[in-house]
Parts: structure tokens; sequence; C-alpha cells
């Protein structure tokens, strides 16, 4: 809502004499001066955060001096002429003792060899020339006492292959010589059930294509190019059918998937847009159609996709039917509708809280310190309940983090009353409030996770099969995402090669009755395909 514009200023030369109205004027003055001010912190901000895209780090962590510097430098003049002290800047001392480093870093040099011993393995035998195998003493041949091996690993890229399946026929000649009136016996051997009616693209095949489009993002026209190299053209077009046919196929699987989802104790959501081609709007029009996914938790350890062509709370309202666990989400309003009356419990993320402080760091740098520092703690507290219980870390976090949240909540209300209300780091303080009791949530429930970052990270896939692919066709097209991604993003949570996976899934889908479909969800294939443990 826009604030009602200040009274006139008069000019200098009309000034009164009234020292009420030079009061007015004056307090007039100031009010303007407080407006200029958040109205240039707002954009410094907004500028300073695509900068940051650009060329900073995408981690939610507080800028260092160097972080700032580098990101004033920009293509123009300094942004803001005011001194930041260093000390502003830095995080607290006690969010650097209390947070461990999240990022594992690989050791360097080579890695374990033990995993190449499992290749196939070709030998190629190099021999001496038969004129070097005399001895240059005596002249007598000389005689092998061994070998030296030495190995390297080679790569053979994918090939194309016919399947010829061939169904011996078999009749009785009996009854062929005897003139039976019913005519020759004949029978045939069985084919095994296809995936696509009369298709002539096999279950190896149909899986390299589902696990190079959704798995490694890689857009259908370079598959194109890719099997060109191979030696065999595949159009697009035709994959793209193949895509749609395949999600037809495992959908039973993925509704499944849905059901067992919704049997969690608490399912993370998240979405973004999915950009749709809009066929009644021109030539190279989109409409912003949205993806949306819900990650069930570790006694469900299914990610489920869902298209719907707007962000409206019918798609999430629709999915949520009948649900009554805890919904762990961002501040979306469109929640709200869906878990009001409805027996849903909604949880809210300190990921996105704390990302408000840190996106408002340079305009009030003492706060966001303060306040990342204060979360800080929580995810110290976090990182020493991984490996208990729900009902251990429950106590934990009642012991330890209701404290931290109480300061924390005092806090709020005290920066809040410091700050104008636009100021950037008021709407992060705002932000914090106004989810509070979704915030909360976690410290009293030991199953419930402090923040969404697992819903986001499953973003990431659809985020860069976007930005590959740029569009769906159509709705359709949009649902054969969903389908294929949850099945993909299931197996990268459990560890498993998608390719290995689905091939084995569209050979037997076919035969496989309904009531022996869970056999087939990811986590039940990885426990009987996964070989026992050594003794």
């Amino acid at each position: 809502m826009k604030s009602s514009p200040p009274p006139p200023i008069p000019s200098s030369t009309a000034l009164p004499d009234d020292p009420a109205a030079l009061k007015a004027m004056i307090a007039a003055l100031m009010h303007r001066v407080d407006d200029l001010e958040v109205s240039k912190l707002r954009l410094e901000l907004e500028l300073l955060k695509y900068k940051k895209w650009m060329y900073g780090p995408r981690a939610d962590t507080l800028a260092t001096m160097g972080d700032v510097n580098q990101m004033l430098l920009g293509f123009g003049e300094d942004l803001d002429k005011r001194p930041i002290e260093a000390q502003d800047i830095q995080a607290t001392d006690t969010q650097k003792n209390d947070v461990a480093p999240r990022r594992v870093r690989r050791g360097k040099g080579r890695r374990n060899l033990a995993a190449f011993d499992q290749l196939p393995v070709t030998r190629c035998e190099h021999d001496l020339p038969e004129d070097q195998k005399p001895c240059p003493c005596c002249g007598k041949m000389r005689q092998k006492i061994g070998e030296d091996v030495t190995w390297q690993i080679e790569y053979i890229p994918g090939r194309f292959e016919r399947l010829e399946h061939v169904r011996f026929k078999y009749a009785c000649k009996r009854c062929e010589q005897n003139a039976s009136p019913d005519g020759p016996q004949i029978t045939r051997a069985d084919k095994p059930g296809g995936l696509i009616d009369k298709g002539l693209a096999g279950p190896g095949l149909l899986a390299f294509v589902a696990t190079s489009k959704f798995s490694d993002y890689l857009p259908l026209y370079r598959l194109e190019d890719i099997f060109e190299r191979s030696g065999f053209a595949i159009t697009r077009s035709t994959m793209s059918l193949w895509c749609r046919d395949m999600a037809a196929m495992v959908r039973p699987l993925h509704d499944l998937m849905v059901k067992r989802v919704l049997d969690s104790h608490v399912v993370g959501t998240d979405d973004t847009i999915m950009p749709m081609l809009d066929r009644g709007g021109g030539a190279g029009k989109t409409r912003k159609a949205r993806m949306w996914v819900y990650v069930g938790d570790e006694e469900h350890p299914y990610n489920v996709f869902e298209f719907t062509l707007s962000r409206s709370r019918d798609g999430p309202a629709e999915f949520l039917k009948g649900y009554t666990g805890t919904l762990l989400a961002d501040g979306y309003g469109g929640y709200d509708g869906v878990v009001v009356g409805n027996g849903i419990t909604r949880a809210g993320c300190w990921a996105h809280a704390r990302r408000k402080f840190v996106d408002a760091q340079l305009t009030h740098p003492a706060i966001a310190a303060e306040a990342v520092g204060i979360i800080g703690r929580l995810y110290a507290i976090e990182d020493r309940g991984k490996g208990l219980n729900a009902e251990s870390r429950c106590a934990l976090r009642r012991a330890e983090s209701a404290p931290i949240l109480a300061a924390l909540k005092d806090r709020l209300f005290t920066w809040r009353d410091e700050l104008l209300p636009k100021h950037p780091m008021a709407q992060a303080v705002g932000y914090a409030l106004n989810q509070w009791e979704e915030l909360s949530v976690f410290a009293g429930a030991g199953g419930v996770p402090i923040d969404n970052n697992a819903s986001e990270r499953q973003m990431k896939r659809i985020v860069l099969n976007r930005k590959n692919s740029l569009f769906v066709g159509h709705e359709r097209g949009g649902q054969t995402a969903a389908v294929l991604s949850s099945l993909t993003s299931t197996c990268r949570r459990h560890d498993i090669d998608p390719q290995r996976y689905l091939t084995q899934l569209l050979t037997n889908l076919p035969d496989t009755p309904v009531s022996q479909l869970d056999r087939w969800l990811p986590d039940e294939w990885k426990r009987r395909d996964s070989p026992p443990p050594a003794t």
C-alpha cells in the first residue's frame, strides 16, 4: 500500500514566523528525509542483490568486507558513500564458534581404486618382435620368465543394438497327417510384454532417455545430436512421445508414491515456475505454470512432483485432501487456506527467515549479524541432535532451543520498534514475527525439521531442467515431467542408479499385477537388488 505524499514544503523565502507552523514544516521535512532514506536503502539493496546473484556466492551467509567491496566495484561508482564498519558486517563470535562447517571437503590425490576391480577387463598383450627375442650374447632364443602388468581406465561410448525376438512355433504333425477337422494344433512361445505397443524402443533405450532428460537434465535436442553421433538418428518428437508413454505406464507407481507420502508425519513442500507454451497467446509466448514437490519423511522416503497451471491454493489443497499431519513450507499465503480447518499443522522454515536477514544485511549490518548469530545457535543444537530419535530430539529442543527462541522473539520486537516500517531490515523482522507460530513448531516436535531445505534441493532439478529445456509444450507434457521426475528424484534420494532401476522397471512392470506394485517402489527395489552385507 502506498503511503500518502507528505505535505508541500514552502520555499525558503516564504518561511512563516509562527513557531507552530515552523514545527509542522520541520516535521514534514523529517518525514520526507525518512522516506528518501528508506527508498535509497531499498534501491541499494535491490542492486546489491542483483550483483550478488551475478558475481557473489549463493550461500546464505553474511558478507565480509572483501565480499562487499567486490560487489560495490561493479560497472560504475560506489552505491553508498557511507563508511561501513568491518565489525558490523562480521558474524558474531557465537555464530562462528557454534556452527560447524557443513561442506565436506573431498581429499586430493587419487580416489579409492577398489571400485575399479569390478570393471570388466580386456587383456591387451604386448610381445617382443621376433628379431628381438634372440639373446645378444649367445644368439639363443630367450625364454619368457614373467610379465609386467599396468592398467588404465577406458570409456566406450554407448552403442545401439537390434534385438530380434524369435518366437518358436510348434504344431502336431499327427493331426496334420490325419486331417483333423480342427486343423493342425499350432502354438508359439509368448513374447515378453512390451511397454509401448508396436514400439521399436527397448527398455534400456527408454530408460536412458528418461534418465538423461529428468536426472541429467539434458534437453531432447541434445540427445538427438548424441544419438546421431552414435550412428542412429532419433528425432526429439519421437523421444517426447516415448516419455509420454513411459509416464502413462508408471503412473500407477507414481500414485502409490503419493499415497505413501500422505502417510508421512511431516510433508515438506515447495514450488517453482514451470513455463508452458501458450498456444493461444502467439508464437513463442509462454504462461507461468507451476511445479510442486512433496517430500515424505524418513519412514515414507519418496519425492513426488505435481504439475499445475497456476500457483493457486487449489493445487496443494487437492493433493493434501484428507492429510492431517504437519506441512513444512515457506511463508506463501496460499497454504493458509489449505491448513486452516483441515487438521493440518503448518511448520515454518528457518532457512527462509535467516535468508531475509542475510539479504538485508547491508542496510543494517548490526541487526543482521546478531539475528544470524542467534539462528546459528539453533542450527548448532540441530547438529548435535542428528543422531537422536524423535523423542530425545524433542527433549533437547525444549531444553535448549526454546529459551533461544524466546530471547530472539524479544529482540525482534525491539528491532521492529527501532526501524522505520518500510526499512528493508524491518521487512525481515516482520517476516519472522508474522511466521513466528509456524517457526516455533519444530521446538515442540522432534520429527519436524528446522527448515525446508530438503524440498528446496528437489526444486533445483526442476530449475536445471527448465534452464536447459526452457518450457513444456502443453499440460500433458508437464504431467509427464512430474511423473518421471518423481521416480528419478526418489532414485537420487536412495542413491540408486536411475538407468538401471528404470530398465528393470520397464522390463517387468507390464507383467506385474497391481497387488505386487509396491515391490517396484525405488526403496523396495533397492532392498531386493542390493547384495547382502559381507560377513
